[in-house]
């Protein structure tokens, strides 16, 4: 099944969130990403329908193994990069926000080899 950037973004949120406070509801959400309430009311509405969340009654939002396995594959991708950036002397809001377009768009292939340097390349900082 085709998933698209936004929905990517919409559980990676959820997993941010919920390695913060425990706890996701829709507001939290809206507040994360400075979208309309009703935003995401339809964007919650459809990650449900195609399995990759379940809501409970009080409104709690839990991500199921489908959308939990996108979102730490996009956050792993925005965790490295930020870092890396930050590293680079980035600021943290530009590296942040630079993450969040290269996360989406890297091949699986290209982000593997990426991490290896990246990972040789911070080994190496930290013996020097």
């Amino acid at each position: 099944m085709q998933i698209y950037e936004s929905a990517e973004d919409y559980l990676e949120a959820i997993l941010m969130l919920q390695e913060r406070n425990g706890s996701v509801h829709s507001v939290d959400i809206a507040q994360e990403l400075g979208y309309s309430k009703a935003s995401i009311s339809v964007a919650m509405k459809k990650l449900r329908e195609n399995g990759y969340i379940e809501m409970a009654k009080d409104g709690e939002i839990t991500l199921l193994p489908p959308g939990r396995k996108i979102a730490e594959h996009i956050y792993e991708r925005h965790k490295l990069f930020t870092e890396y950036f930050v590293s680079l002397g980035v600021d943290p809001e530009t590296a942040r926000k630079d993450a969040c377009r290269i996360e989406h768009d890297i091949s699986d292939i290209t982000f593997e080899k990426v991490k290896q340097q990246i990972q040789a390349d911070m080994q190496n900082k930290k013996e020097a």
